[in-house]
């Protein structure tokens, strides 16, 4: 009789293979099973809008309208779970008093984010925990003291004006409609090349960084699509997938650009160019970081170097482009306020030929208007944590260690429960009466507690600099027929660009 092809030779085995694969594929099944109801458990006393029970609340965090957002905040004034995908979710918290215990504590970031974020920058300050993060901290720091901010205001001032000589070049006309946004990031480009690298690349008028400024633009919108993508949580899933394979080539872009940085200054010590005795006074970020590096290779090494470096290059100008390209849409809407802070900067600066340190504190309205800006368009619409321990909220309600919190700035600043007619732009709301009534964590631009923006100061100095020489030079006004669109970058880009019509006005 002839034997069954169970009791072949080749077929034995085979089946044992099937039967484990299929055990296997039975206990994730359940392992995932309980999973989902663990959460389900855990997020049952927290409302929120339904969810597809596969997709989760995926569409809506990827069709990149934070109208959407605005709903459910209006909806649910506190906080609401949502749903990546069927087995995992995150905590969105946009209330001030859920946003001061949870900026008070020490969370790590939460692995999403690193597994992204990783590949591209390595880990500094952005993404790093515990005592590496605190060492780090502490040794860049000095980095963005106030003597060595004060230095560079003036070469802030040259990147604009060379931004805005371009501009009248293009301006032929009395007026014309101009694509803003890209010229803002190419200088602000130029300007964390210059202030925090030293590097003078002329970046704005040829093409030096263009393949930087690609790569950029386009991790961005890679790690922000697949964040909220749950199949590629998975990384041998996302390695292999057509945008993962992009994703390894742009990062090393990235490096080429970080590490030609940190060997041409290198070179530069090595040819002691810059061994003279103001190198105290004009200490700049890298600097400091070679510096570091010099005294102890193990503490910072250079990896270290590297990781710190891409995080303060791609940090340092994203959402400061993104800033002063919001606050010039802002003032465009808003003809009144712009005029306001014209007619402020003037009296000032005068015909705006050099601007100091100490002027920057004059522009009280032109402050009041950044902030009311930042509040609106936070160009860091969210941050999040992973909860090392259990989490109490002010209702009494607990989420367990391991659920990842994400504190949505974006809703905190659109909260009717907090701010009154949120979608108006109202810069007096920052005025000293109104803002010492407010709760300390309602406004949070620059995130909050120990792990706030080390570089807010740095910012602020940036923008006031640029919006201040900017409307000196031009009046601008939206093109109606070409309104800007929110990107899903980690930083709240403006999707298509932002079109403006320009008016050159004449000297003073």
């Amino acid at each position: 009789m002839e034997a069954s092809w169970l009791e072949t030779r080749w077929a034995r085995p085979l089946h044992l293979a099937l039967v484990f694969c299929l055990a296997l594929g039975l206990m994730q099944a359940i392992k995932l099973y309980l999973r989902r109801q663990r959460l389900q458990r855990d997020l049952r006393p927290f409302p929120g809008p339904p969810a597809h029970w596969l997709l989760g609340h995926q569409k809506f965090l990827q069709d990149d309208k934070m109208e959407k957002l605005d709903e459910i905040v209006k909806k649910y004034p506190c906080a609401f779970p949502c749903w990546i995908g069927p087995f995992q979710a995150f905590f969105y918290i946009y209330d001030p008093d859920y946003a001061k215990i949870f900026l008070g504590r020490t969370d790590p970031k939460t692995q999403y984010v690193h597994q992204f974020m990783t590949p591209c920058i390595g880990r500094g300050l952005l993404n790093l925990d515990g005592p590496r993060w605190f060492q780090h901290r502490c040794l860049l720091t000095p980095a963005f003291h106030h003597d060595i901010l004060r230095t560079c205001v003036a070469m802030m001032a040259h990147s604009v004006n060379t931004m805005l000589d371009k501009w009248e070049k293009i301006w032929s006309a009395q007026e014309t409609t101009m694509e803003v946004f890209e010229h803002i990031n190419l200088m602000a480009l130029d300007i964390i090349l210059k202030c925090a690298f030293g590097q003078e690349t002329n970046c704005q008028i040829n093409s030096t960084y263009e393949p930087y400024m690609k790569a950029t633009f386009a991790l961005g919108e890679i790690i922000s699509s697949y964040l909220y993508n749950f199949w590629h949580h998975h990384d041998i899933i996302f390695k292999f997938s057509p945008k993962g394979h992009c994703f390894q080539e742009l990062s090393k872009v990235i490096h080429q650009c970080t590490e030609k940085i940190i060997q041409d200054r290198k070179k530069l010590l090595k040819d002691g160019i810059k061994q003279d005795d103001d190198t105290q006074k004009s200490q700049d970020f890298l600097d400091i970081v070679l510096s570091a590096q010099a005294e102890d290779e193990r503490a910072f090494s250079d990896t270290d170097l590297r990781s710190e470096v891409s995080t303060f290059m791609w940090a340092g100008h994203d959402a400061s482009a993104a800033s002063i390209s919001w606050l010039l849409y802002c003032l465009a809407l808003n003809p009144e306020h712009q005029e306001r802070c014209r007619t402020e900067i003037r009296s000032i600066l005068g015909d705006g030929s050099s601007i100091t340190w100490d002027q920057l504190d004059e522009m009280s309205y032109t402050t009041m208007c950044i902030q009311e800006t930042l509040r609106l368009i936070p160009p860091i619409p969210s941050i999040s944590r992973e909860l090392s321990k259990p989490l109490t909220l002010p209702d009494g309600h607990s989420l367990p260690a391991g659920m990842t919190v994400v504190l949505s700035i974006w809703g905190l600043h659109h909260n009717p429960a907090v701010w009154k007619d949120p979608k108006v732009f109202d810069p007096l709301r920052f005025t000293k009466e109104n803002s010492d009534q407010r709760h300390p964590c309602a406004f949070l631009p620059f995130s909050g507690g120990p792990r706030n923006c080390i570089g807010q100061q740095f910012a602020m100095v940036e923008i006031k600099v640029a919006i201040a020489l900017i409307l000196l030079r031009f009046q601008v006004a939206p093109d109606p027929s070409r309104p800007p669109a929110f990107s899903s970058h980690l930083v709240l880009r403006p999707k298509h660009g932002i079109y403006l019509h320009l008016k050159k006005l004449p000297e003073c």
